[in-house]
């Protein structure tokens, strides 16, 4: 009788935590952007000084990727980075819940092709975990038809929702897990797909290449979808603007001569285009994630 009770009250404060959740989106998507941003980032400085182990894994990452700066360098570029990923969960807000015209406000755009050109060729939109990442993806949908990737989260509630409120304007939200048959399909049929490549997500149909100079787990499955679909690769990255103006959404020109013959050599091109990208915002790429979770054989974690 007591297990009963006491699962009914997880439950209970399962649904409780969610809708308290919902309801502060909701009231930030409604707050000036300028406002959400700095009571995000206020929050982030406070919660770095606290102990943790998502903070473990920044300082870990920070010092693999950046060797040779001193203490002082590294904790101020892990607290910088801790303002930013939290300011990202507040300004969830505004990019789940504020309309279209809101977010075309926050968002510039600097694009190395024409967007609006109609044209036989597949493709591919290759995004990277920045912490603004999400801003860019849903801008894109909302002007042109599109699929997204996502992976599924733990926690049920949280991950229907962000599949719906991601894929309101439009975009087919594709789970990661899903046959490469379908992705392939609607590449073909001339819609774009947007995902990422840049996490750990395992060694099954990844390999060990550089990332700062570290081995690390990286998928294969951006080769192998654009050798199947014919599909050219155009990467692009969202950066926060500095005083807090909002963001810019840079599409580059596609990869040159890409997939090539080997994954291995797409997969380091990859992760060579990344790493450039992230030295000129070192603090907004998503460190708290275990990059290096998976390691070759026989070399030790470091986490």
């Amino acid at each position: 009788m007591a297990a009963n009770d006491s699962h009914k009250q997880e439950k209970i404060s399962g649904r409780l935590g969610f809708a308290v959740l919902v309801a502060l989106l909701r009231f930030f998507s409604v707050l000036p952007y300028g406002l959400v941003a700095r009571l995000g980032s206020a929050l982030g400085a406070m919660l770095y000084a606290l102990p943790s182990s998502r903070k473990h894994i920044v300082q870990v990452n920070l010092r693999l990727c950046f060797p040779g700066k001193s203490d002082e360098e590294y904790d101020a570029l892990a607290r910088n980075h801790f303002r930013h990923v939290i300011r990202s969960y507040f300004e969830r807000g505004i990019q789940w819940y504020g309309s279209a015209k809101a977010i075309r406000k926050l968002v510039r755009i600097e694009s190395r092709i024409d967007l609006e050109e109609r044209h036989d060729l597949p493709t591919i939109f290759l995004g990277f975990h920045f912490v603004s990442v999400e801003v860019g993806c849903i801008l894109y949908s909302t002007e042109l038809p599109a699929a997204s990737l996502y992976t599924r989260m733990s926690n049920e509630r949280l991950c229907n929702l962000a599949k719906r409120q991601r894929g309101r304007f439009g975009a087919e939200m594709i789970e990661r897990s899903t046959s490469a048959r379908k992705i392939v399909a609607l590449l073909r049929s001339g819609v774009p797909v947007m995902l990422a490549a840049d996490m750990d997500h395992g060694i099954q149909n990844s390999v060990f290449v550089p990332f700062f100079g570290v081995p690390a787990c990286t998928l294969t499955s951006v080769s192998r979808l654009a050798r199947l679909a014919r599909a050219r690769v155009v990467p692009f990255v969202t950066e926060v603007l500095p005083d807090y103006r909002g963001y810019k959404l840079t599409i580059f020109e596609p990869f040159n001569d890409f997939p090539s013959e080997s994954d291995t050599l797409d997969a380091r091109r990859m992760n060579e285009f990344l790493e450039a990208q992230i030295r000129k915002c070192p603090e907004q790429y998503y460190w708290v994630h275990r990059r290096f979770k998976n390691r070759p054989p026989g070399v030790p974690g470091v986490y």
